[in-house]
Formats: C-alpha cells, sequence, structure tokens
C-alpha cells in the first residue's frame, strides 16, 4: 500500500519515508486520549495549583482570627551611654542637667502576644478566600470540559484526514485507470491524444492535495500531543474509526441555555465574581472601622560591661492589656479603595449580564448548526450514492466506447464533491454536537 502512493511524493517527501523508522507508533484510541490530556495537560496542572494557592490564601485570611506571638532579642554595645536629664534638676544658665548611667553592654528579650479581638478585615476576607478557591475548582472543572473537547475535535479532525486521504488515494487510483485505458484506446484508435492528456493532467493535480492532506495529519498529531502532555517526538496510530452517532432528538434552545447557566464553567465563575467583588468592597470599608486586640508581653532586660554577661541581673517584668486602633485619616486612601471595589462590582455585574445576552445567541447558533449539519448528512448520503451510481454507469460505458473521456471526468468530479462533501458534513455535525455539549459545560 505504501508504494502504491508514495510515487505520487515530491522525491524529497520520497526520500524521508524511505528512511528506516524511528519509533514504534503507539496505539492511541479516543478514550486513551482524553484519559492522558485529563492526567498530564499542562494547563489542568496549571489550574490544579491555582486550586491549591487559593487553599492557602484561606489559610492566610483565617490567621486574621488566630493570636500572633513575636519573640525579640536585642543586644546593643554604647559607645557612649544614653543620655537622662532633669535628674539634678536645671542648671544657673538654665539648662537641664542630664546624666549617663548604666553598662556599656545591654540586652532585651520579649515575648508578645496579640490576640485579635475584633478585626473588621478577618470575616469578609475569609469569605472572600472561600469564594475564590470555589472560583478556582468550577474553572478547573470548565479547563477540563474544555480540554477534553479539544481533544475530541483534535481526534475526529484527524480520523476525518484520514479518512479524505484515503479517498484522495480512490480518486488518484480511479483517474490513473482512465489514463491507462484513455492510452490503451489512443493505441487503437478509438481515442483522442487530448483525451490521454486531459487524463493525465487530472491525474497530476491530485497529487498535491494529497501530499497537503498528509502534512495537516502531521500537524493535527503534534496538536493532539500537545493537548495530551505527550513527547512530540513519540509516534502514533489512532485506532478508532469514523463513526456518526444517531442524532436522536436534540435538547430545546430553552433547555440548552438552562442547562449553559447551571454547568457552564464560565458563567458561575462570572455570578461567583460578582460575590468576590461584594466582599472586597466590605474589606476595603473594614479599613475605616476600628480594631480591638488583646496584648500581653513577658520581658527580661540586663545591663553589663565588657561583655560580662554571665555575671550580670537579668530582671523580668510582664504585663497584659487591650490595645484599640481607630484609623483617623490616612490621605483618602480608604476612600479611594471603597470606590475602586464598588466600580469593580459594578463591572462584574455589567459583564454576567452582558454574557446572558451573548449566551442566547450563542445557544442559537449551537442549536442551529446540529439541525443544519443533519440535514447536510441526509442529503450527503443521498448524493454520494447517486454519484456513485453515475461514475459505476459512465465508466462502463467509456470502457465499451460509449461515452467519452471528459464525461468520465465530469463523473469522477462528482464523484470525489460527494464524498468530500459527505465528510464536509459528517466532521461538521460531530463538531456542532461537541460544541452544543461544550456550552452546556457537559462533555458527551
Amino acid at each position: 500500500m505504501k508504494s502504491k502512493y508514495l510515487k505520487y511524493l515530491p522525491l524529497f517527501v520520497l526520500a524521508l519515508a524511505a528512511s528506516p523508522a524511528v519509533a514504534q507508533e503507539q496505539p492511541l484510541s479516543l478514550h486513551d486520549a482524553v484519559s492522558q490530556a485529563m492526567a498530564e495537560n499542562p494547563e489542568l496542572k496549571a489550574s490544579k495549583l491555582d486550586i491549591d494557592k487559593a487553599q492557602q490564601q484561606f489559610i492566610v485570611s483565617r490567621s486574621l482570627f488566630l493570636p500572633t506571638v513575636n519573640a525579640t532579642l536585642a543586644v546593643n554595645h554604647y559607645f557612649q551611654l544614653p543620655a537622662f536629664f532633669g535628674f539634678n534638676g536645671t542648671e544657673p544658665d538654665g539648662k537641664i542637667s542630664y546624666g549617663r548611667f548604666g553598662g556599656d553592654d545591654q540586652g532585651t528579650a520579649a515575648v508578645t502576644a496579640i490576640q485579635p479581638l475584633y478585626n473588621p478585615l478577618a470575616f469578609p476576607s475569609v469569605q472572600r478566600s472561600r469564594l475564590q478557591e470555589r472560583e478556582s475548582s468550577i474553572a478547573l472543572s470548565g479547563k477540563q470540559t474544555d480540554v477534553v473537547s479539544q481533544v475530541k475535535e483534535t481526534y475526529l479532525q484527524l480520523l476525518v484526514l484520514n479518512e479524505r486521504l484515503r479517498l484522495q488515494q480512490e480518486s488518484i487510483s480511479r483517474n490513473q485507470r482512465a489514463l491507462k485505458d484513455s492510452r490503451s484506446l489512443l493505441l487503437q484508435g478509438k481515442a483522442l491524444r487530448v483525451d490521454t492528456l486531459r487524463a493525465y493532467t487530472s491525474v497530476k493535480n491530485l497529487e498535491p492535495e494529497l501530499l497537503k492532506i498528509s502534512y495537516a495529519i502531521e500537524t493535527g498529531k503534534l496538536q493532539l500531543k500537545a493537548l495530551m502532555g505527550m513527547d512530540s517526538t513519540k509516534q502514533i496510530l489512532l485506532t478508532d474509526s469514523l463513526v456518526v452517532p444517531s442524532p436522536g432528538s436534540l435538547p430545546s434552545e430553552t433547555e440548552v441555555y438552562e442547562a449553559a447557566l447551571g454547568g457552564n464553567a464560565s458563567y458561575r465563575v462570572l455570578a461567583l465574581q460578582t460575590q468576590v467583588q461584594e466582599q472586597q468592597m466590605k474589606i476595603a470599608s473594614a479599613a475605616r472601622k476600628p480594631s480591638v486586640a488583646a496584648i500581653g508581653q513577658y520581658q527580661m532586660q540586663t545591663q553589663t560591661n565588657s561583655l560580662d554577661y554571665g555575671t550580670a541581673h537579668y530582671p523580668t517584668s510582664s504585663f497584659v492589656g487591650l490595645q484599640v486602633s481607630v484609623p483617623l485619616f490616612n490621605g483618602f486612601g480608604n476612600t479611594a479603595r471603597v470606590k475602586q471595589a464598588s466600580l469593580a462590582q459594578s463591572q462584574a455585574t455589567l459583564r454576567l449580564n452582558d454574557a446572558h445576552e451573548h449566551l442566547r445567541a450563542n445557544v442559537h447558533k449551537a442549536v442551529a448548526d446540529c439541525q443544519a449539519s443533519i440535514e447536510r448528512i441526509q442529503t450527503a448520503v443521498v448524493v454520494n450514492e447517486t454519484a456513485k451510481l453515475s461514475y459505476d454507469m459512465i465508466q462502463f460505458r467509456y470502457s465499451r466506447g460509449v461515452s467519452s473521456r471528459l464525461e468520465l471526468t465530469d463523473a469522477e468530479l462528482a464523484l470525489t464533491q460527494s464524498q468530500s462533501n459527505y465528510l464536509e458534513a459528517v466532521y461538521d455535525y460531530l463538531s456542532a454536537r461537541i460544541a452544543l455539549f461544550r456550552i452546556m459545560g457537559q462533555v458527551e
């Protein structure tokens, strides 16, 4: 079979095809392709990391409710001791006297604990983190649906291209037989030289399309391997065949629209973003509210000379207290942040409403494409059978010298075109089904 169509390709392609295989082809079914893409697709792996990031952000937000404990240690060596004023009153010239005392080496160790009692930022921050974690999970499910749809569509495209390659080879074979017959009839004086030239031209015109389809298949395989996260140097062999499922009954536009609102990840994420922005506005408003925290500290101090800490005293002190922080003025920053959050929430609402309006148009197109492709397949089946019957009849008449070469050429072109139209209709139908389920957030 290989030698049958290698002669159609240019010499440099022949050289590549004649070289020994560097790797064995790996059988690949559609199910295997989808499974590997779900496990190895780089975009899915990145989306899973987004969930991990959101979970860590939730821990960060929850820490606003929990106490913070800090340990500090300071050791200082003074070349001049700190000055203390007012111990001996004032000097005759009115200046306040000062003195220096203590050790040249001083150390302090302290443990401070702060427990928030009322933090207006805490609750909305936790709520926002929960919404963002949920948003990441929904985005991952949407990305999984998209990847599965892309894998199915790419696999389907490769099956169609393989079928087109087979049909192109059959078309070339038919034209070669016609060329052989033309040459035979020319030698017998039953045909014109122009018929032979026309048959030769038809064969040569079909050869470039064969090469174009072969390149398209290689490109499609690279795209499929990229979706699967597979090494591009590995060779794959598709094991599934092109099957047209029964159309059955299509869902109505209303059913598709409602399914999309509840199942399509894009619209669910947009709805969550309005809630996220609502919490963001609460966080911005909370920055203008007071906060209350309990604080406690245990401290130990020492002073000595010549770094002789071994013989120094280490007196301790401790305290507990209540700390209230009231923001008064920060250059209108809080007011601007509240306004920003309000504008962002309005934007999210507008995007959601706009997406719902566009969804109606997308749903109408998806359903209409499915219906139109079904009708095209039904018509293409009839036309394909008619074109095949017509070609067989004219080929028989041509072999008996009754029909002209021009009639046979027209019949062959009509058969090739009808087969191509049928394949295109099948691909459009299967692609439309994938798009319909994809817009509903489902996988067929």
